[in-house]
């Protein structure tokens, strides 16, 4: 028997609770395997409310990162311009990757991100959940005794 792993959907996925529309998505997108590993990322839930996205990128200035919310879509970006500083360097070892990146990641509805700070090498991200009233559950009072629906009694 053949079984889905669904663990690549989780860790690209801010605060859904839709598993269909979770299995729709991982049908569509690229094998597991192929999906990119660099930078590596944390998601965290820091509150009730509130969530990160750190992300490792060493070598990038706040000029080399672009962080873009479409729709439902939180885009980051990362590209590195080369200057004719480091042109002329010869590396003997190169260890920290400064190549070019791009990290999708899907929010679930009211999801907002709120900034993004770099320190020490890390992207931190801030989302927050902001559901709106309307949208939040409510309390429907129960009365005894008064028909809900008065209509008229045929004649």
């Amino acid at each position: 028997m053949r079984t889905i792993d669904f663990s690549p959907m989780f860790r690209n996925s801010v605060g859904f609770d839709r598993m269909a529309q979770l299995a729709d998505a991982a049908l569509r997108s690229p094998a597991a395997s192929n999906a990119p590993a660099y930078p590596p990322y944390n998601i965290e839930k820091v509150s009730e409310d509130d969530y990160r996205i750190t992300m490792a990128v060493a070598g990038f200035a706040e000029k080399d990162i672009e962080v873009t919310v479409n729709q439902n879509s939180l885009i980051v970006t990362g590209k590195v311009e080369k200057s004719e500083e480091s042109e002329g360097r010869q590396f003997l070892h190169r260890g920290i990757a400064e190549r070019a990146f791009e990290r999708r990641f899907e929010l679930a509805d009211f999801i907002k991100v709120t900034g993004a700070d770099l320190e020490n090498g890390l992207l931190h991200i801030s989302l927050v959940r902001e559901i709106p009233e309307e949208a939040k559950p409510r309390k429907i009072e129960v009365r005894s005794g008064v028909p809900a629906i008065e209509g008229k009694k045929a004649a």
